[in-house]
């Protein structure tokens, strides 16, 4: 057992019979009234977001979750399907277990977080940035680039960003998986 004094981003804590992640919180101590935390968790069942407030002091239950690498190899209709490099054991995965699958490549390192009472895999994400190649891309306009004009680009994987004018076909470059925007061109 634990308190709200204990709250961090990215403990996974026991909460309307499901497991949910702290995404962000913020303690508050209003001029007149109980202090509180507000929270801002993410279910790692179903993915779906929710804020709620705790009462300082209050008690919650914090749950053990490991986070293991595994390399993605295909997805079919049972599933997306992934294997430990060090004991190439295999896990299947359903779709609304997997985030931002649209920027999924085969042989990519993805973690899973994995329930350590139970073994049970709860939710997949992709590492913080991920470098894919721009496979098509409209040609930028002349003239444009005085402003943060952007264009639609399509990736490796199929997946469509938005980058600026100056990203052509061809070029290799750096995505933000938290929010799915490009980031910079590598070399």
């Amino acid at each position: 057992m634990a308190s709200t004094a204990d709250i961090r981003k990215g403990l996974c804590i026991d909460f309307n019979h499901d497991i949910w992640q702290i995404i962000d919180f913020q303690h508050v101590k209003p001029g007149k009234g109980n202090a509180f935390v507000r929270t801002k968790l993410r279910s790692l069942t179903t993915a779906r977001v929710l804020e709620n407030t705790f009462p300082s002091g209050a008690t919650i239950n914090p749950v053990r979750v490991e986070r293991r690498t595994y390399q993605y190899l295909y997805n079919d209709e049972t599933g997306y399907h992934f294997m430990n490099n060090e004991t190439f054991d295999q896990v299947t995965l359903d779709g609304e277990m997997v985030d931002g699958k649209e920027f999924f490549k085969e042989g990519q390192e993805i973690d899973i977080l994995f329930h350590a009472d139970t073994e049970k895999p709860l939710f997949c994400e992709l590492p913080a940035h991920i470098i894919l190649a721009v496979t098509f891309a409209e040609p930028g306009v002349k003239g444009n680039t005085a402003t943060n004009a952007m264009k639609y680009a399509t990736v490796e994987t199929g997946a469509r960003i938005q980058v600026p004018l100056f990203v052509e076909e061809g070029d290799v470059i750096k995505i933000d998986t938290r929010t799915f925007e490009y980031v910079e061109r590598v070399k």
